[in-house]
């Protein structure tokens, strides 16, 4: 390769490099406005089961306009906050009186941090929390001023649970309890009763289910999201919807609030997740809406990002609320619903069985859906029964690589001759282009009739590769989300759901990944390895032979499983290469040496 080439594609390494930082300063996100608590109407009630008034049902639904930022806004109470705990064995949950909801919930099973440890702090010190410095708890209701009042509720221990009361000026009494149930599971009831003389209107509600939060100062804010499902398919907001860049890149007009929904109990469930963690809300009775606002939390002390750079400096959560209509409540009348939440891991074979018992497929928060969803679930179930018979999840993952590979071995064996064949074949075809060079038509008709005659195929070399792109996509959506990754060490990688950082070049904050460069290194190899495909320009022949710096680019960030994987899935390719190369010279009949077809005279005219 000479300079120009190879000066070229360094600067094409760098600027791939300093892509994104730099289309961050040449371009930075316009600022969000505002965020606001807006409720809009909807048309449907809720019923209190055994109730001796009069159906909600049957009450005309107040129909007011969408209300105003100050009508829903949230405001701190100035009296001191209580916390009460309840927990079991799998989880503390802490409920404040501020709000009457559920402010944190403490998994006691996973740790914060996994693969690194916080200067001066043990990772044994704190446990992985969700819904983490939210503005308000779950189950917080917003709406007019007559429904929140001061947000300040009494908590109290009932036989089964908590109990979070409030009596407002009008006579209306708001009730919420909440009951623990097995494993993460808890059940939420919220009754509104009007315990007045006279005929009481509520105005519509949010029943916020949570804040998708940040598990530790170092998350992936790419990672955040929320689900909302409708019976039929589930959606998935996160950052990129919010940003609202064009192309990915580019940047557009932030969107501040996400809604959906179609007015008719249709919100079958709602999740806001980050990685590894989620909170669900599954309502007794479909909810009208769902609706989504990135909020700001609270910032790091300027402190802690002098001692650690790699802090989120300015960190957010998407909270999202189910939205109910307004209605009319007689004297004596009450409304009341009901949700089964689930806080913990996002492990499939939890979700899974929770969406069967419920029949709501609760599972699609692994993401699992659509065309490499299917691979992703296979990989998975593979990996943990792989693991179950006492392999690590490092050679878990070397297992299954291997037995991808000898699943594919008879096609890619194939997919090897021919390619050689191929190459041996291209100083005859060279012939035949320099013969027909005037006519193309007739060129390319007579180059498929003489690969046809020697069984060899311009695709071969491409469909093995094709074939496993979705194994590949698989194992990227399975190591995204999969939970049992998180802390799984194997040789110097001590969390294989991140990247394997050994090191960070001081001053430049840039990370040494050993498993990408060892996975680059074996993509140049086997690029090396690889019979060029014939009628190819000899420069583009160097570039593809240099195009895996490229993906070091790309992958460099993407988690150490993703990189073993690949790794080892390019040794076993060069191991098959040179296998298929030492058979073919052993059975004498080498692949440089191809007969010409019959009749054909390079340099001659037929006769």
């Amino acid at each position: 390769m000479d300079r120009k080439s190879i000066l070229v594609l360094i600067v094409t390494f760098l600027l791939l490099m300093a892509w994104y930082p730099l289309m961050n300063r040449l371009y930075p996100p316009k600022p969000v406005p505002p965020r606001t608590n807006q409720v809009v109407q909807i048309t449907n009630t809720s019923l209190e089961p055994g109730s001796p008034t009069t159906p909600t049902s049957n009450l005309p639904p107040v129909v007011p306009p969408r209300l105003s930022a100050s009508n829903a806004a949230w405001t701190v109470p100035s009296t001191p906050e209580e916390i009460v705990h309840l927990e079991n064995d799998w989880v503390r949950y802490a409920f404040s009186s501020h709000g009457g909801g559920l402010k944190l919930i403490e998994l006691k099973k996973y740790p914060e941090t996994v693969g690194r440890k916080k200067k001066g702090v043990s990772n044994n010190q704190h446990v992985a929390t969700l819904n983490t410095k939210a503005p308000v708890p779950v189950m917080t209701l917003l709406g007019e001023e007559a429904l929140q009042g001061d947000h300040l509720y009494r908590l109290s221990q009932t036989a089964n649970g908590i109990r979070a009361e409030k009596r407002m000026p009008n006579g209306l009494r708001i009730i919420k309890d909440f009951v623990l149930s097995s494993n993460y599971l808890f059940q939420a009831v919220v009754r509104l009763e009007n315990q007045s003389s006279n005929a009481l209107v509520i105005g519509p509600q949010e029943h916020v289910v949570g804040t998708a939060t940040p598990v530790n100062p170092y998350d992936n804010a790419m990672m955040m999201g929320l689900y909302w499902y409708d019976g039929r398919r589930s959606t998935h907001i996160d950052q990129s919807w919010f940003a609202n860049r064009t192309l990915g890149c580019f940047p557009g007009v932030p969107r501040t609030e996400f809604l959906a929904g179609d007015g008719n109990s249709n919100v079958m469930w709602t999740a806001v997740h980050n990685q590894f963690f989620t909170v669900a809300a599954v309502p007794g009775q479909g909810a009208p809406r769902v609706v989504a606002r990135q909020v700001d939390l609270p910032a790091p002390e300027a402190e802690e990002l002098k001692l650690d750079s790699k802090l989120v400096a300015k960190p957010f959560g998407y909270q999202t609320a189910l939205i109910y209509p307004g209605a009319e409540l007689a004297a004596g009348q009450a409304v009341e619903r009901s949700y089964t939440f689930f806080a913990g891991p996002r492990e499939y074979n939890t979700l899974a069985r929770l969406g069967a018992d419920m029949g709501n497929n609760l599972d699609l928060v692994m993401d699992f859906g659509g065309f490499f969803g299917f691979f992703a679930k296979i990989l998975l179930l593979s990996m943990n029964g792989l693991h179950a018979m006492h392999l690590s999840y490092g050679w878990s993952i070397i297992a299954i690589t291997v037995i991808i590979k000898l699943l594919f071995w008879p096609l890619t064996n194939a997919s090897t001759r021919s390619m050689k064949r191929m190459a041996a074949l291209q100083p005859q075809m060279k012939a035949l282009q320099e013969k027909y060079k005037d006519d193309p038509k007739k060129m390319n008709a007579k180059l498929m009739e003489f690969m046809k005659e020697h069984r060899v195929s311009p695709m071969s070399g491409c469909f093995p590769i094709v074939l496993q792109i979705p194994v590949f996509f698989g194992f990227y959506k399975m190591l995204q989300s999969a939970i049992e990754l998180r802390g799984a060490s194997f040789l110097w990688a001590r969390d294989l759901s991140q990247p394997d950082t050994i090191w960070t070049l001081p001053g430049l904050e840039f990370p040494i990944n050993p498993l990408p460069l060892l996975m680059g290194a074996t993509m140049l190899w086997q690029s090396h390895l690889t019979p060029p495909s014939p009628g190819m320009d000899p420069m583009q022949q160097k570039i593809m032979k240099y195009m895996p710096l490229m993906f070091i680019v790309f992958l460099y960030n993407f988690s150490a499983g993703l990189s073993l994987y690949w790794t080892v899935q390019n040794l076993l390719s060069i191991a098959q290469m040179k296998l298929t190369k030492n058979v073919t010279e052993a059975a004498g009949a080498p692949a440089s040496v191809v007969p010409a077809p019959r009749g054909f005279m390079p340099n001659k005219k037929r006769k």
